[in-house]
């Protein structure tokens, strides 16, 4: 899953006024709001309507894809994909069809087929800033997590230019938006993917200052990045010396990583 648990659920839009009396305003809300039995229900309501059954078929794909995330069973998947693959896109508005398009890759994704999955959301990378800012930075954390699992299928000598991409695109992310938790996250994990620990380390520190930018003031930006230093960055980094105790240099390292840490929290 996306390494910052961004949940399927909270990547659909909800379209329409919040509390709207249709069963397909109601499916998104409920759909948003967790309650994915209700949302279903609704959904399958909504589906009784030629003019709303395509777009409750996407509602009632991703809730499909959502239970399947929580609980794997072999019928969610199918029948989300099923669900899916019923869609007329012709009758689609623009913003559903970007929830079809990153539906699609949820399920690409769910399928272990990465590389499919990565390329699926990053048609709709640009595309998805119209349904806000918080949807975009949850897809393109599902881009790039899809990136990441598909170059750990690859040749070592062929993930470089893998994680060049993620890098590319989240300098570019983090150069129009400060705030990005997605951009800060990933450009040390795809130093780190490069082979390139003394980079990833400097962005690592980089987006532990930057994280007071995010918007939900950095939190889960925070813990994911300590994880990512102590337990993938600092060992690379210490298995690079040219020295006998690599435990001990790791523990100094991981010292120097407190102390910097206990310089910028509040």
């Amino acid at each position: 899953m996306p390494r910052l648990g961004y949940s399927i659920a909270l990547l659909l839009l909800i379209a329409g006024p919040l509390y709207a009396a249709d069963p397909l305003s109601d499916a998104r809300r409920l759909y948003n709001q967790g309650q994915f039995d209700a949302a279903e229900q609704a959904a399958r309501d909504a589906a009784r309507f030629p003019a709303t059954a395509d777009g409750a078929r996407v509602v009632l794909g991703r809730v499909q894809l959502e239970r399947y995330r929580r609980t794997p069973a072999a019928a969610d998947l199918s029948g989300a994909i099923a669900t899916l693959r019923d869609v007329d896109a012709r009758r689609l508005d623009a913003r559903e069809r970007i929830e079809l398009a990153i539906g699609l890759g949820e399920a690409l994704y769910l399928e272990d087929r990465f590389g499919a999955a990565a390329s699926l959301f990053e048609s709709v990378l640009d595309d998805s800033d119209a349904l806000g800012a918080l949807a975009h930075e949850r897809v393109l954390d599902w881009w790039a997590t899809s990136l990441d699992r598909y170059a750990q299928l690859r040749p070592v000598a062929d993930r470089a230019d893998i994680y060049g991409h993620i890098s590319t695109r989240m300098n570019q992310e983090i150069s129009r938006d400060p705030g990005s938790t997605s951009a800060a996250y990933w450009l040390p994990a795809s130093a780190r993917g490069s082979g390139d620990p003394e980079r990833a380390l400097n962005e690592a520190i980089a987006a532990w200052v930057r994280a007071m930018l995010a918007r939900d003031g950095g939190v889960a930006l925070r813990a994911d990045l300590d994880r990512l230093v102590v337990q993938g960055i600092l060992p690379d980094r210490a298995n690079r010396l040219q020295v006998r105790d690599h435990t001990q240099a790791l523990a100094g390292m991981v010292g120097e990583w407190e102390a910097f840490k206990s310089g910028w929290v509040r």
